[in-house]
């Protein structure tokens, strides 16, 4: 346990029961540090530590700016850089231990999959779960191409923040390929601070308080000549991890910045997505999301 604001709410909740429990907030593995051009947030790192950093205030705001749009300011001087990216799904039926949950209790099946869905993923879903990721920081680091470090029994290494998540096929229990005894010690962006003039991430939320994501996009442009020559775009609120958006990335190289190219971008995000009963609106709402932020970065002075 470090920051323990997701921990104690399963446990009081009765969706985790573990029997030993590890303080890990004595480990030296916090803090922020920026050189040579590289982030590096410790695990450790509380939130709000985080976001009010200069070097990622001024080099990295999509960061900063995802922080900022997630918890509370309380919750945020709690929680820290690794438990956000390993926060479990807001899905009510793996919260709720008497109703049907393969994430929680595999076999059990997926009660979301004909019930209440409104919030559930449009991407990345099986017929075993169709729960969403919740974390804000998680969809503004894969967008910047974020390393996570990870030290284990067997030894560290370092793999692509992408490659931490699983898609639930076959066994939705299972959120991340962390193995058992594994920790994340470190979080390393690389170059990030060239999307910082262009770069911003848009929540939209059933209020503006304490709220999760319906839909988020984390967005970054790079100009040269007045064409688009780098594009970032990874989306949450959809999918059962961040969403990176790579084909609309493409799709945008050596566009001159305007509403068609944006439109475009936007177009291809939402192909194949797969609507349940309640939650067809977010296709549309993702759609104009991203080319309401594309609309803010690329016009930036």
């Amino acid at each position: 346990m470090a920051g323990g604001t997701d921990l104690l709410q399963l446990w009081k909740a009765g969706v985790q029961a573990p029997e030993h429990l590890v303080d890990i907030t004595g480990l030296p593995i916090g803090g922020v540090t920026a050189a040579a051009g590289r982030l590096a947030l410790g695990a450790l790192a509380r939130l709000g530590q985080v976001a009010a950093h200069p070097a990622v205030a001024k080099g990295h705001p999509l960061i900063a700016q995802a922080i900022l749009a997630s918890a509370s300011g309380q919750v945020r001087n709690m929680a820290t850089v690794a438990g956000a990216l390993l926060q479990r799904t807001r899905c009510v039926y793996f919260r709720s231990e008497p109703l049907p949950c393969n994430k929680r209790a595999p076999g059990s099946g997926c009660g979301a999959l004909a019930g209440e869905n409104r919030q559930h993923a449009l991407f990345g879903g099986s017929d075993a779960c169709v729960a969403t990721h919740p974390s804000d920081l998680a969809v503004a680091l894969a967008a910047l191409d974020a390393q996570v470090d990870i030290v284990g029994p067997s030894g560290a290494r370092r793999l692509a923040l992408a490659d931490l998540y699983r898609l639930p096929a076959a066994s939705p229990e299972r959120d991340t390929t962390l193995s058992p005894g594994e920790l994340i010690t470190a979080v390393e962006v690389a170059d990030a601070d060239r999307f910082a003039a262009r770069s911003a991430y848009l929540k939209i939320r059933d209020r503006a308080s304490f709220e999760f994501a319906v839909v988020s996009v984390a967005a970054a442009l790079r100009l040269e000549g007045g064409v688009v020559v780098e594009a970032r775009l990874a989306v949450g609120g959809v999918a059962p991890m961040p969403w990176r958006l790579s084909r609309s990335e493409a799709a945008l190289i050596g566009r001159r910045p305007g509403a068609e190219a944006w439109a475009a971008a936007a177009d291809i995000a939402v192909e194949g997505a797969r609507p349940l009963a309640h939650n067809g609106f977010k296709i549309e709402l993702l759609r104009r999301a991203i080319v309401r932020v594309l609309e803010t970065v690329g016009d930036l002075a």
